[in-house]
């Protein structure tokens, strides 16, 4: 089925705003849970928002109310919207997904749950 593609990431300053994509029609909207992660340099990989195939969205918590999560059911595209964006969100983006309705995100080795994984996208905050 191949690997996932992310796009729209980038360099802005502290409190711009971005938004990633990432093409997920290859993994039926009925089966499959999307999912970004990120790794910040030098530190582990973290969920940072999921959506099951019932629509369920789960949020890391201290990325609530700058961060949305939403996708486009046509072609299973999987957005993320990130406002307010500081140094702290300075990154490797990634889109994973996985074959299962549960969506793991914020539990310890999360992303081990996941199957497929995209490449990764930079995105740079500078002060």
């Amino acid at each position: 089925q191949g690997p996932l593609v992310e796009s729209g990431g980038g360099s802005v300053q502290t409190g711009g705003s971005l938004k990633l994509s990432c093409d997920g029609s290859r993994y039926p909207n009925s089966r499959y849970c999307l999912a970004w992660f990120r790794r910040a340099p030098g530190k582990e990989r973290l969920g940072v928002a999921s959506m099951g195939s019932d629509g369920y969205i789960r949020m890391r918590d201290s990325l609530r109310g700058r961060f949305i999560l939403s996708k486009e059911r046509a072609n299973n595209t999987l957005y993320l919207q990130m406002n307010n964006l500081q140094p702290d969100d300075t990154a490797m983006y990634y889109c994973a997904a996985r074959d299962q309705l549960n969506c793991p995100l914020q539990s310890a080795n999360a992303e081990a749950y996941y199957q497929v994984w995209g490449q990764g996208i930079h995105v740079t905050v500078s002060a």
